[in-house]
């Protein structure tokens, strides 16, 4: 009978020992990143090497997730320390929108910087007869893990295109796996969304000769309109092995945010270290760190420990108080 207890609590000894202790020392501030092949995880493992090389005590210990939603849900279940997200899945989120209406408005976390954008990336093998969205009708793409914020992005690009997840055959690779089903020829093309260039997409174009599909002006401009957090966003030429010319297409703002519970100190030696190293980090090229790009267009209130960053550099920002739906308002004195 001991043995048969001992077999059934197994499972639940194992998932306990994975999610680590309450910013244990051993294992440090458990950060969420995403897949493998995105920028999440790149800009996750650097900032945790670079902190291990500084040598003053600090440690993250990165996770791969699924990406945004998951990130915000395990944040919620406290699961999580630290996470970047995306902006829209972020303003979803804080007002219990969408996948998170069940849940409703979020609770526990807050922002610390928005750290790069995002290009929302299409991509199919160059010599498809896929040249715009409005070709995807029929063919098998993969629009991202469950729980991701390119599943979002899939979507709302889709229905902007007139199309929906029936008129597909939808798929639901993570980053890495897209690209191999991609050069295997399993799937037709893939969404992702990543600062560019994104490592699953720069490995793929070194092996197969790919394009990307820009996203006509007037449909942005309507993306815009009706979501919150997209801006327009540009991939620059030969951002990837072949890629001759400029991508057009929509992008959102990646952010930094951490949980209410992890300590004021902790976090404000983590913005000022996140913007000493800046140049340093992945992040998208066309972009650069600043007070005022860090605090713009983020949809929820900023961690006490990041406020006392920005505050003796002139720029107040609304602190988390533990309610939801507060949208930030920044200025700069």
């Amino acid at each position: 009978m001991k043995a048969l207890k001992l077999l059934l609590l197994l499972p639940i000894i194992v998932l306990c020992f994975g999610c680590g202790g309450e910013n244990s020392a051993s294992n440090g501030i458990r950060f969420g990143t995403g897949g493998t092949g995105g920028m999440y995880y790149a800009y996750g493992t650097e900032l945790a090497k670079m902190i291990q090389a500084e040598g003053n005590g600090h440690a993250l210990d990165v996770k791969t997730t699924a990406g945004s939603a998951a990130n915000l849900r395990l944040l919620r279940e406290k699961f999580l320390d630290l996470a970047i997200v995306q902006s829209d899945t972020l303003s979803n989120a804080i007002n219990g929108r969408g996948v998170f209406a069940a849940a409703g408005p979020g609770v526990g976390y807050a922002a610390i910087a928005g750290l790069y954008t995002e290009a929302c990336q299409i991509v199919v093998a160059k010599d498809s007869q896929i040249m715009n969205v409005s070709d995807l009708v029929g063919k098998k793409v993969s629009v991202g893990e469950r729980e991701s914020g390119v599943l979002q992005n899939a979507e709302q690009i889709l229905m902007s295109h007139g199309l929906t997840f029936e008129m597909i055959e939808p798929a639901y690779f993570s980053f890495t796996d897209s690209a191999t089903a991609l050069e295997k020829g399993q799937i037709d093309a893939f969404f992702i969304t990543a600062g560019a260039p994104t490592a699953a997409i720069a490995d793929l174009a070194a092996k197969k000769e790919i394009r990307l599909l820009s996203i006509d002006p007037d449909v942005q401009n309507n993306m815009m309109k009706l979501y919150k957090g997209y801006t327009r966003c540009a991939i620059p030429a030969n951002s990837y092995p072949g890629q001759t010319e400029e991508i057009s297409t929509i992008g959102v703002k990646a952010v930094l945010v951490a949980s209410t519970d992890l300590k004021d100190d902790e976090v404000s030696y983590l913005t000022e270290f996140i913007f000493k190293n800046a140049d340093k980090l992945p992040h998208n090229t066309t972009d650069k760190l600043t007070n005022a790009y860090a605090v713009e267009d983020i949809p929820s209130s900023f961690h006490a420990g990041a406020a006392k960053f920005y505050e003796p550099q002139g720029v107040k920002v609304n602190v988390y108080s533990g309610k939801s739906s507060e949208s930030v308002k920044a200025s700069q004195d």
